[in-house]
């Protein structure tokens, strides 16, 4: 088996987050497999749901420079990557750097804002730079943006593009605590008005850790017959009709290339968080439903059809043969 030196610390950063977020299981994992990754997240889901509270402890447990911004209908894109500014006592410009060029950014209700601060983003997400006043400045190695947006409301909204849909590696949806979890969170509540302490902050990785264990995922290894399954699975987004007849007219535009790069990777930071040094089947199908969600355009037909994007990613996977 490979020796991975970063493997254990991650694994205990995952169950420190536990401990401190009740609940959420699933945010949790996505949010350490996208820093493996090296990939953006788009979270869905309604207000209260513990968010932003991940995001921040995480943020935390890694010494990272967080920035958290609410996207309005009035934000500019000079308020994402900054402007040239004028001194008039030297007489000249100089940069100021918004807050993009921060490690971990939550961009809050992402679909609040308009086209050309979607644009600046989308740059910023594929190309991990910002060009401002003709001139192009990196953003930190460990850049990432996660999103967020409110499924229910949509007044006041801008639907994001294909193509910066397409830039984040996973779709998270996320849905209302179990019972006892939400008893968990309102005792925890009330100790603290009570004057209990805080739960502990998970340990302290440093940003150097997360960047040398991104390198270690990409030796985790992926077999033939698993890299042609997640070729399998990709390509029966465009054709559903050799799996499920049924579904022949269901898609209208299925998943690129790009969709098989982010499941290997994704995979892989899966089998890594698991405590292995190789991609399993049963990895892939955990990562296939927010890796593919957000990539799919459903025709009429299928949502005449009340066919959801879930439950036609979930039905391909039951198709396709696993190796």
């Amino acid at each position: 088996m490979t020796l991975f030196t970063h493997q254990a610390a991650m694994v205990a950063l995952r169950t420190a987050l536990s401990a401190t977020i009740v609940g959420q299981h699933k945010l949790l994992d996505r949010l350490i497999i996208g820093l493996l990754a090296g990939g953006h997240i788009l979270v869905e889901g309604l207000p209260g749901l513990a968010k932003t509270t991940a995001v921040k402890v995480l943020a935390a447990g890694l010494q990272a420079q967080f920035r958290r911004i609410q996207f309005t209908p009035d934000l500019l894109p000079g308020d994402l990557t900054g402007t040239d500014i004028y001194d008039p006592r030297g007489g000249a410009f100089h940069f100021a750097p918004g807050p993009l060029f921060n490690e971990i950014i939550l961009a809050d209700e992402i679909n609040r804002a308009p086209a050309k601060v979607q644009s600046a983003l989308l740059e910023a997400m594929q190309e991990r730079q910002i060009t401002v006043g003709g001139e192009t400045r990196a953003l930190p190695d460990l850049f990432m943006v996660m999103a967020t947006q409110n499924p229910i409301e949509q007044a006041g909204t801008y639907p994001l593009p294909e193509a910066q849909l397409d830039r984040f590696m996973l779709h998270v949806t996320l849905d209302y605590p179990a019972e006892d979890e939400e008893r968990e969170i309102l005792r925890r509540d009330r100790a603290l008005h009570l004057g209990a302490s805080k739960p502990a902050a998970p340990p302290v990785l440093g940003v150097a850790t997360v960047l040398a264990a991104r390198q270690e995922v990409q030796q985790v290894h992926l077999s033939e017959p698993v890299e042609a399954y997640i070729v399998s699975l990709v390509r029966a987004t465009r054709e559903p009709g050799r799996w499920r007849t049924e579904w022949a007219q269901a898609i209208e535009v299925g998943a690129s290339p790009r969709a098989s790069i982010a499941l290997a990777h994704a995979a892989a930071a899966h089998a890594y968080l698991c405590g292995r040094d190789y991609v399993s089947p049963d990895d892939v199908r955990e990562m296939a439903p927010d890796v593919l969600r957000h990539r799919l355009a459903l025709s009429l037909d299928a949502r005449v059809r009340q066919l959801s994007r879930s439950e036609f990613v979930a039905g391909l996977i039951e198709a396709v043969t696993a190796p």
